[in-house]
């Protein structure tokens, strides 16, 4: 696959097929749907040919508004260029009158088919007056928790704190059964904070008109309140939003000050937490404070929400939390209420260009799956863990404000846009963005994910976010074969976004793939197929369709979809499974459907809604190598007899002298032989004499310390041995070519599963298939 990957690294881009089936029926018999990831915000700087930061305002097509772009064909002599797109002729402006042959301007390079612009224009932005550029963070702190939890997030705040830019605005609203909204910049010396009831909805206007704003000057009669430009003032934004150089002190005082919730909770009943209540208020102060101006809510919250809209239970400790069951059987009396309360939220973020992230630890589920649609169409950052006092939720924290190798490279207020070739219809995209509604002849009928658009809002993106765009193919039947231009065809991505810098830039790629169609085209499709990218797009299409079609199967639907792709591309005899066989192109692809049927976002039994929901946002979000990685886990084996290796992700790959490291993605496993730990207990690694053994265990203690330094959310670490309870992290990923009914040699590990193993998996696959 190293074509696909150096594709990406160029671009940013993963397609299943980079060879496109020409037809609709064509497509429809090719199984995976004609799809593509994309990472708008990709590091080009492993690509050599990087190229450099365009200070001027891009050239777009009078007719379909893309962009001028290395496909486009251009007259030297007549100083005009041809859309690749519309076929629309465009004249150059005067100050591309030097352009020829030997003078071409970047955009026009062959190798730059992604640039990005940073006009002057574009940055006379008068967001802020004090300055627009500013980044904007609110924290939402929950102080319904034990003085533990508390003491853990306080620590972890304040070195939040510490690694924020100076010029950044920061807020602080904490909450209980009421929520207080603290005033940083109060004069006089003496702490102030508006408490607002949490067990009732509360509009923008009461939010305002509480909090002061138009106290001193009257509140204009027309128009939206919402900041400067509406007639507030600096210094009422400047209560609340203050720049962290500036209210530091007054911050870190009032988070040492950070009590436990003072109410008092009943024997039989939950602390009363109104979480939806306070994020509501969020944004309402930020939507009148810094409108279209980055800006993120991070809610940190330790429990479940109890009171007031957006409460997933009761008070009361006899009624559960709902659980998949309870879902599957429509038995959940707050569920379908506060997903319709956090979409209304998540409708006005989407509207203000802001996001919300969600730190959510406890030992019990706190309604991330009811704030999945908030956080999702915000673009926001999840990490879900145990407690505050977790490596999970500390370190993952750190790296949200940390610059350097790791950086997130957060950026705001994105718009991400699609225009492509007149054949090729935009179904839709799973991903952290939002639908703008914007209907043109691009968009298909069918609709997948956020569709009916060619353009979105992406209020946050970093480095690593990637969309997954589907498309349908408009042509019904095989052209007469015309000029050989005519079986290509061009996509152009534009996304528009506010740099960390504040200045707004645009990023462009432009690609180019081919059909093929009719007898002959299936070797050229096999060429192309990308198993890798086609196992993420199967993952995020069954999670889709899990949480949104009642009554689906995903486990069928799979199986299904395998047999027939195998039956299409697969080579045999009619009737015979032992002549089946894939070309080297699509042999792991069945390994990866395996794997993925017995994953978290296939298998709900043994996980909460609330872990579902949160490894479903975080493979929506991720690039290819990484989803990969959360649906077939690498192992890699380290021994005395040879150097660290990659070893089967089987039963059979545990033996007794043998260290295994285990990458699931949201869990890094290290996982010790029989003899291995119980050389360790006797401290041999101690001994001089066996400097060698300390040496093996430590490579997979330093291999682990890599994986999750580059990792967002950082992943759990398990350090267990064979037979011990933790074992278990290890075990269930595994192939389970061992049970306890299969015939194994004396010695080997076994599960205890029903599940069927790979070996019979493929066998039941090839007799399908060649039926």
């Amino acid at each position: 696959m190293a074509e696909f990957i150096t594709l990406e690294q160029q671009d940013g881009v993963r397609m299943p097929w980079n060879v496109i089936p020409g037809t609709k029926q064509e497509a429809s018999n090719s199984v995976i749907p004609v799809s593509l990831f994309y990472t708008p915000l990709k590091p080009l700087s492993s690509n050599p040919n990087s190229p450099p930061l365009l200070p001027y305002a891009p050239l777009r097509c009078r007719s379909c508004r893309s962009i001028l772009n290395p496909f486009s064909v251009v007259d030297f002599a007549a100083k005009i260029w041809v859309c690749a797109f519309c076929f629309n002729r465009n004249h150059f402006p005067p100050h591309y009158s030097s352009i020829s042959d030997d003078n071409l301007p970047a955009e026009l390079f062959p190798q730059y088919t992604t640039v990005e612009y940073e006009s002057p224009a574009d940055n006379s932005n008068p967001g802020n007056p004090n300055n627009p550029n500013s980044s904007v963070c609110l924290f939402v702190v929950d102080t319904c928790m034990i003085e533990e939890e508390i003491g853990y997030l306080k620590l972890a705040l304040s070195q939040a704190l510490e690694l924020l830019s100076e010029d950044c605005l920061v807020g602080l609203i904490t909450f209980g059964s009421l929520v207080n909204v603290h005033e940083l910049g109060f004069g006089g010396g003496v702490p102030k904070s508006f408490v607002f009831k949490g067990s009732k909805e509360i509009s923008k206007e009461q939010v305002i008109e509480q909090l002061g704003f138009f106290s001193k000057k009257p509140k204009p009669i027309s128009g939206v309140v919402a900041g400067v430009r509406d007639g507030l003032s600096a210094e009422s934004i400047a209560r609340f939003l203050l720049p962290a150089s500036e209210c530091e002190f007054a911050l870190n005082s009032l988070l040492e000050e950070l009590q436990k919730d003072p109410w008092g909770v009943a024997a039989d009943e939950r602390a009363a937490r109104c979480t939806g209540t306070a994020l509501s208020i969020a944004a309402h102060l930020l939507g009148a404070c810094v409108p279209g101006q980055g800006a993120r809510i991070m809610a940190f919250v330790g429990g479940p929400s109890t009171e007031g809209p957006g409460a997933i239970v009761s008070k009361n400790l006899s009624e559960p939390i709902r659980s998949h069951k309870d879902l599957d059987k429509d038995a959940v009396p707050h569920y379908h209420k506060a997903v319709k309360f956090y979409e209304g939220i998540s409708k006005q973020l989407v509207h203000q260009g802001h996001v919300l992230d969600l730190f959510a630890c406890a030992l019990d589920q706190v309604g991330v799956a009811e704030l999945k649609v908030a956080v999702e169409k915000t673009g926001g950052l999840v990490v879900l863990a145990e407690s505050f006092g977790h490596s999970v939720f500390k370190d993952s924290l750190k790296r949200v404000f940390q610059a350097g190798e790791y950086d997130l490279g957060p950026a705001s207020n994105g718009i991400f846009e699609v225009n492509c070739s007149r054949d090729l219809k935009v179904q839709g995209i799973i991903g952290p963005c939002a639908s703008l509604e914007k209907k043109s002849l691009l968009c298909s009928e069918t609709v997948i994910g956020q569709g009916n658009t060619s353009a979105w809002k992406m209020c946050g993106l970093d480095k690593a976010t990637t969309l997954c765009l589907f498309f349908d193919i408009a042509k019904k039947d095989i052209d007469a074969i015309g000029e050989a231009t005519s079986n290509q065809f061009y996509i152009q991505f534009l996304t528009y976004y506010q740099h960390r810098s504040g200045r707004m830039r645009l990023r462009v790629t432009t690609l180019s793939r081919r059909w093929v169609a009719g007898p002959g085209s299936t070797q050229d499709l096999i060429a192309g197929f990308d198993q890798e990218a086609a196992a993420v797009t199967m993952a995020r299409l069954v999670s889709f369709k899990m949480e949104n079609e009642a009554e689906f199967d995903p486990i069928r639907w799979l199986d299904r979809s395998l047999i027939r792709l195998c039956s299409r591309f697969g080579e045999y005899q009619k009737d015979s499974p032992t002549s089946f066989s894939l070309s080297p192109r699509l042999s792991i692809f069945p390994q990866f459907i395996f794997h993925l049927r017995r994953s978290q976002f296939v298998q709900v039994f043994n996980n909460s809604p609330d872990e579902t929901a949160y490894f479903r946002m975080i493979l929506n979000r991720e690039n290819v190598a990484n989803s990969v990685v959360m649906i077939q886990p690498s192992l890699i084996s380290y021994s005395f007899h040879s150097a660290a290796e990659p070893a089967l992700l089987d039963v059979a790959s545990v033996a007794p002298d043998r260290i295994l490291l285990l990458d699931a993605y949201f869990t890094v496993v290290i996982f010790h032989g029989a003899t291995v730990a119980q050389w360790r207990k006797e401290g041999y690694h101690t001994m001089p004499e066996h400097k060698t053994f300390a040496e093996l265990l430590q490579a997979p203690r330093d291999d682990a310390d890599g994986l999750i330094k580059e990792r967002f959310p950082v992943p759990r670490l398990v350090i267990c041995d064979q037979y011990g309870s933790q074992a278990r992290f290890l075990l269930a990923k595994l192939n389970p070519s061992a049970t306890y009914n299969s015939n194994t040699p004396a010695g080997g590990d076994v599960i205890f599963t029903d599940d069927v193993s790979f070996e019979v998996f493929l066998d039941h696959l090839q007799r399908l298939a060649v039926q």
